[in-house]
């Protein structure tokens, strides 16, 4: 009895069970619905005070989000397009580009961003770059895909003056195109042949760093002048 009466709550004692129930129980409420109303303005009073001693700029931060930082668009060196099966070829050449001969920033089609149509993956990688490169593997020709990039990437370069030479067809070391199954198409244009000794010659007379700084300031021009239409 004594342990049960030590964690007995002291409350509970003021109001014995049985009789005390039954005592005018229409004040009982009265008194709980005063009470109640009380708190509630009680509380609201609390809150507005708390909201109205705030800074000033806190009281911003609570209504409003504050602005994600844009990440700034960089204009790439190249980009690689490729069959699907051939995405780890393609990023072993994208590192030997990079890493090798220092022609950095590089990307290849698989990494471009998620949920956007095709197209409009295409069209942001061919003119956001400098060079197209074409990987010239056996998958290449059994993806149709891959012939409908390399069409329309030959026609951007004639269509547009900044980008003529600017598809580069590339056989690499594993599984290469043979020369003869080439669309002839691709066949008039220079291939680079990683396999040949002049490989790294060609790439050193290709990817030239002014080439890159032309096509760098016609894309920033365009662009620019992209936004000023939409702000007017």
């Amino acid at each position: 009895m004594g342990i049960g009466k030590s964690k007995m709550d002291p409350c509970h004692l003021s109001v014995p069970w049985g009789k005390s129930q039954s005592v005018d129980t229409s004040q009982s409420h009265q008194t709980s619905d005063s009470k109640q109303s009380e708190d509630i303005s009680l509380h609201g009073d609390a809150v507005c005070s708390t909201t109205a001693e705030m800074p000033a700029g806190e009281q911003e931060g609570v209504e409003e989000s504050p602005e994600e930082d844009t990440e700034e668009e960089v204009f790439l060196k190249f980009v690689i397009l490729h069959a699907e099966e051939d995405t780890a070829e393609a990023l072993r050449v994208q590192s030997l580009l990079e890493n090798d001969f220092g022609i950095k920033p590089g990307i290849i089609f698989a990494e471009m961003p998620c949920g956007r149509q095709h197209l409009q993956n295409l069209d942001d990688a061919v003119n956001g770059s400098a060079w197209t490169i074409l990987l010239l593997t056996e998958n290449f020709l059994r993806d149709t895909w891959c012939k409908f990039q390399f069409y329309s990437s030959l026609m951007n370069s004639v269509n547009r003056q900044h980008k003529y030479n600017s598809v580069i067809p590339m056989r690499p070391l594993n599984k290469p195109l043979p020369r003869e199954r080439t669309p002839f198409a691709l066949r008039t244009i220079n291939a680079l042949e990683e396999e040949s000794r002049g490989f790294p010659t060609q790439v050193e007379r290709i990817f030239q760093e002014s080439v890159y700084r032309i096509q760098q300031a016609i894309w920033k021009e365009t662009r620019n002048m992209v936004q000023r239409q939409s702000v007017a």
